[in-house]
């Protein structure tokens, strides 16, 4: 759970501007630098780095210092049906137990910049909270929001307020402490050597409201396959390929790409590199890969689709795709029958 989370849809980033709009802030102050707009921020199509995401929190943090439970107001949004297919795998559990395996085992498809792990007692799990060093900044605001996230979920899929025996953070009081206690219902204990949720054990095993074991397995093959989906589109080389995706008939070049992200062309080039890859191949396998679809679902002509792709010309479309397949665009699309 500690690699780097892969590449995400915009619906936590959603809930982080709602919060500050709670609190004054414009959509447009929570998204500075992020390389977001406000529009794909409505877009449920829309794939963002992780790192964009962090850059939201930091606004949220920077502008809201005097909001005292801020990770925890907005934690305690983050209700299981934000999370899709992986959520509907949590409500179709057996139990709570179950649920929180299959959170683990698809921790990546949740929106956590923290990592979990557990230790069972005779009567207890202590669930361990971390994050790495170089998000110190907004280490606060993430523990808060990832503990809250729990047990909002848990009070979702049980609304039992005797699972959560203590939580402890690793870090002081506020001068607000009442406050953390309206959100989460319990006092914390502040200034512990580490940030742990101690739940109930035998509370984990009470059945849930909504179990279905075929509803669960199917919802857990469906959370296999979004992974497997993600992790082959992941990090900067992911939202690359999405944004070129978005509009193929103006395939924008690496300046553009990197104007609308809000870095240099340098920066972009060196983000890429870092995940093994380049601009110029990500656009090469969209093409291909956009190019293989049009061929066989539509009946466009060579000329039309190269217009499609963003190429000058038909010929310069017909020279590229021999060199991805090997067979001109025509003999392929005969292949297809």
């Amino acid at each position: 759970m500690a690699d780097k989370p892969i590449a995400r849809d915009a619906t936590s980033v959603r809930l982080l501007t709602d919060v500050g709009a709670r609190h004054g802030l414009s959509v447009r102050t929570c998204l500075a630098g992020s390389g977001m707009s406000e529009r794909e921020l409505q877009d449920p199509a829309v794939t963002i780095d992780p790192e964009q995401e962090k850059v939201v929190i930091r606004n949220l943090v920077t502008n809201l210092s005097s909001v005292a439970a801020l990770g925890l107001e907005a934690g305690m949004r983050y209700h299981f049906t934000m999370f899709g297919m992986l959520g509907f795998a949590w409500a179709s559990s057996p139990n709570l137990r179950s649920a929180f395996d299959i959170g683990l085992k698809f921790f990546k498809l949740t929106f956590a910049f923290t990592d979990f792990q557990y230790v069972e007692t005779n009567d207890e799990i202590h669930v361990f909270i971390s994050t790495t060093s170089n998000i110190a900044d907004i280490t606060r605001f993430l523990l808060e929001r990832d503990s809250a996230a729990l047990i909002r979920v848990q009070r979702d899929l049980l609304p039992d307020s005797g699972v959560v025996r203590s939580i402890h953070y690793p870090f002081p009081a506020s001068a607000q402490t009442d406050r953390y206690q309206t959100l989460l219902g319990i006092r914390p204990v502040f200034g512990a050597s580490r940030c742990v949720v101690i739940l109930d054990r035998a509370a984990l095993m009470r059945p849930l409201p909504q179990a279905n074991v075929n509803a669960c397995r199917a919802a857990e093959e469906q959370c296999r396959l979004i992974l497997d989906r993600n992790l082959s589109r992941r990090g900067m080389s992911g939202i690359v390929r999405a944004r070129l995706l978005r509009d193929s008939s103006r395939m924008a070049d690496m300046e553009g790409i990197a104007r609308e992200l809000c870095m240099t062309p340098r920066t972009l080039r060196r983000r890429l590199e870092a995940e093994g890859t380049t601009f110029s191949e990500i656009r090469e396998d969209v093409r291909s890969g956009l190019a293989e679809d049009l061929l066989r679902q539509t009946d466009l002509t060579i000329g039309e689709i190269a217009y499609r792709l963003s190429y000058s010309q038909a010929t310069c479309f017909i020279n590229a795709f021999k060199s991805w397949r090997g067979v001109t665009p025509l003999a392929f699309r005969k292949r297809q029958g």
